[in-house]
């Protein structure tokens, strides 16, 4: 990492960034160009592991692009301001954001519904939000087993 100062390390570091997120963006493999899908996002964090899980409809481009090649790239960022010093001409942002590879796979039927409470709770902390029993069979959930992270931070 080119500027080291703002480097977040430690797994309960990243992990509280990614807490604070509420998009996760997954980049695929199409041919040679990326295809990047924003996401929302529920996670496990355990044993020093991240576990990202998804969801969506039955059908899209993820799960093609997915089952041509599992390994996928992701990236979050939260906490953005604008920072300025008009009188130096000077414009920057202050940020935090974690990037990242794993392996993406869906989620097997009798796991799907742990999988959407798990992401229920990261919109929702605290509560148990009821969904709609009935959309599970034409839900998909996904899971990003994390292999390496890293987190980097700006603060004003």
């Amino acid at each position: 990492m080119r500027r080291a100062d703002r480097e977040v390390t430690g797994f309960d570091n990243l992990v509280a960034i990614m807490e604070r997120c509420d998009v996760c963006r997954v980049g695929f493999l199409d041919g040679e160009v990326p295809y990047i899908l924003p996401l929302n996002f529920g996670m496990r964090a355990k044993d020093g592991r991240v576990t990202l899980f998804f969801h969506g409809a039955g059908e899209g481009k993820k799960y093609a692009l997915m089952d041509k090649n599992p390994q996928v790239a992701f990236q979050m960022d939260c906490a953005h301001k604008l920072v300025t010093d008009r009188g130096a001409g000077y414009c920057t942002m202050a940020y935090e954001s974690v990037m990242g590879r794993g392996i993406l796979s869906r989620v097997p039927d009798a796991e799907k519904e742990e999988a959407l409470r798990i992401l229920m709770a990261h919109y929702h902390p605290g509560e148990d939000v009821p969904f709609d029993h009935a959309a599970l069979p034409r839900t998909v959930a996904l899971r990003l087993d994390v292999t390496e992270m890293t987190g980097k931070r700006r603060q004003k």
